[in-house]
């Protein structure tokens, strides 16, 4: 039970910590995570509040889980609830900034602080976000690999995204190569010790 207890505050500081860290991304205005590009397009056209936009389409993803019979756990009822409230409490009181170094150290920070935050939630092992069991789902029901599988439902979601008016840019990029290297480093160290990763998972973007 204690263990438990050390587990779920883990996973409710990744989701924290995730949720800060899209903000600052975001705020940098230099490109953000293929799924937040998604999420901006979205808050766009319907004027909504970014973080009503990450909640609701978290909620609508796992409505996706019942075809693929996904199961999800604390963690993933979490990150619904958790993600989105945070980035969009954090957007509301961080400004705008200013020249763009201040911009890149934004960036930077959102991009490590995203890595941490996954290599929190993921080594709690309560179980995966709505996005991430869509992608290991969509791979069980296929067969394809998890790396297809999620380079297709990415590029799917930044292509939309972008087309509905999110920012796409360098930070995408960077995002897109540092991230796996960054979680694979932060769960090494975080993952719970009654917990073994049989493979480095992939984090939800």
């Amino acid at each position: 039970m204690k263990d438990l207890g050390k587990r779920f505050a883990q996973l409710q500081l990744g989701l924290v910590i995730y949720g800060v860290s899209m903000a600052l991304m975001i705020r940098a205005h230099l490109g953000t995570m293929p799924w937040d590009v998604f999420h901006q397009g979205v808050a766009v056209q319907t004027h909504l509040p970014f973080g009503w936009i990450v909640a609701g389409t978290g909620a609508l993803v796992l409505l996706l889980w019942i075809p693929l019979r996904q199961k999800p756990g604390v963690g993933t009822i979490s990150n619904v609830l958790v993600i989105g409230f945070v980035a969009e409490l954090t957007l509301r009181i961080m400004p705008e900034p200013g020249p763009l170094p201040v911009r890149i150290g934004l960036l930077l920070s959102g991009v490590v602080l995203n890595g941490l935050a996954g290599g929190l939630y993921i080594g709690a092992r309560l179980g995966p976000g709505p996005r991430d069991g869509l992608m290991t789902g969509l791979a069980a029901k296929t067969g394809r690999s998890i790396r297809l599988i999620r380079t297709l439902i990415e590029i799917a979601v930044v292509t939309s995204g972008w087309l509905l008016g999110g920012t796409l840019g360098i930070g995408t990029l960077l995002y897109a190569v540092a991230i796996g290297p960054l979680v694979q480093f932060f769960l090494a160290r975080l993952t719970a010790p009654t917990a073994r990763l049989a493979a480095p998972p992939t984090r939800e973007a």
